[in-house]
């Protein structure tokens, strides 16, 4: 028996004691479409689609250091959106300086995409191009 790469991967820091292990990825990608039901529809089809486009191109992934990313932010997205009680809460939640410097160029631009388009959401139909 092959010993699995996963196994390999050493954490940088220990883990906090009260710190949940990561959801499998069928799982995980199953319970944010549900936590999704409760928001306003326009929001949860451009969330459900950007999800399953996410979950699909990241597939095939091999390396398990950008597996563990992946399925850590996730994660924490969804814990996000669980504890969200109103929606301006979730309208006034911010990225950490912290968190846009460890994002790659191609990251910062998915970013900016999807908050046109969620600024899109908002506006009136007569004032979209």
């Amino acid at each position: 028996m092959r010993p699995s790469r996963i196994l390999l991967v050493k954490p940088r820091r220990t883990p906090p004691p009260n710190a949940q292990p990561l959801l499998p990825p069928l799982v995980l990608y199953r319970e944010i479409l549900r936590a999704h039901r409760f928001l306003p529809k326009d929001q949860r089809v451009l969330g459900d689609a950007y999800v399953k486009a996410e979950f699909k191109a990241h597939q095939n992934i091999d390396n398990p250091l950008h597996i563990v990313g992946f399925l850590t932010s996730w994660q924490d997205y969804l814990k996000l959106i669980n504890k969200v009680n109103n929606q301006e809460e979730l309208r006034s939640y911010t990225i950490s300086s912290d968190q846009l410097s460890k994002m790659n160029d191609e990251q910062v631009g998915q970013l900016y995409e999807l908050m046109k388009e969620a600024k899109n959401l908002n506006e009136p139909e007569h004032e979209k191009d």
